[in-house]
């Protein structure tokens, strides 16, 4: 399975990344602001983690997403988790990242609908952070994102957890959120220039071996 940018040279990579980011951000039009006691229905799990994976990576939870969905499952006791990856190209066409906020966007309201008393969880990584970026800020239709969340979709979402989140890097973590902040961990590791003005391409990459899907699961853990 493929990183975000693996096997690179770092330099023209490096300011790849910069020119990603920073499209990234203008896609998004990102503007951060604005349990479950119903009985759960049957076939519903306790736990649904919505993710959506990062640049070039294969289709489904993708290698960060993977590894945090396992490290949560083992932290809930015997609650069951299910995990939906986000339908998304997570190509380096940036403007798709629309395309995923909108299917984001239906499962929730799907679970909404069909298991009010799921404790929902939203992440992702790198391209699939500003995805969930896009959903968790921008309330109404823009840039091909037309399925925006109803305003009462906080009370049914737990927990949201990104890593190498593109608007981490001009001032806009999920954590700066008046609405998500409280409920949400956003990860950046040292030097990663997707999500800091570091210079570390690898870094990029170091989500899974540096302990940031463990520390995001234990995280979303104490909130499910």
């Amino acid at each position: 399975m493929n990183s975000d940018l693996d096997a690179r040279p770092a330099r023209p990579i490096t300011r790849l990344m910069s020119v990603c980011a920073a499209a990234l951000v203008a896609a998004t039009a990102v503007v951060l602001g604005p349990g479950a006691t119903v009985a759960q229905a049957q076939g519903c799990p306790d736990i649904e983690v919505i993710f959506a994976r990062g640049t070039d990576d294969t289709p489904g939870l993708g290698r960060v997403g993977g590894a945090f969905v396992d490290s949560l499952r083992g932290k809930v006791g015997g609650r069951s988790v299910n995990a939906y990856a986000v339908n998304y190209p997570a190509s380096f066409d940036f403007l798709a990242a629309a395309g995923g906020a909108n299917d984001a966007s239906r499962q929730v309201q799907f679970m909404m609908a069909n298991c009010p008393g799921t404790r929902m969880v939203l992440g992702g990584y790198s391209q699939g952070a500003a995805v969930i970026d896009i959903i968790a800020a921008v309330p109404f239709p823009a840039v091909g994102f037309t399925n925006p969340l109803p305003p009462n979709a906080p009370d049914f979402v737990a927990a949201v957890a990104v890593f190498g989140n593109p608007t981490a890097k001009v001032g806009l973590p999920m954590t700066a959120s008046p609405v998500w902040g409280t409920r949400s961990i956003d990860l950046c590791t040292v030097g990663d220039p997707v999500c800091s003005d570091g210079d570390s391409v690898p870094a990029h990459s170091a989500y899974v071996s540096s302990g940031l899907t463990n520390e995001a699961a234990s995280f979303v853990a104490g909130l499910v």
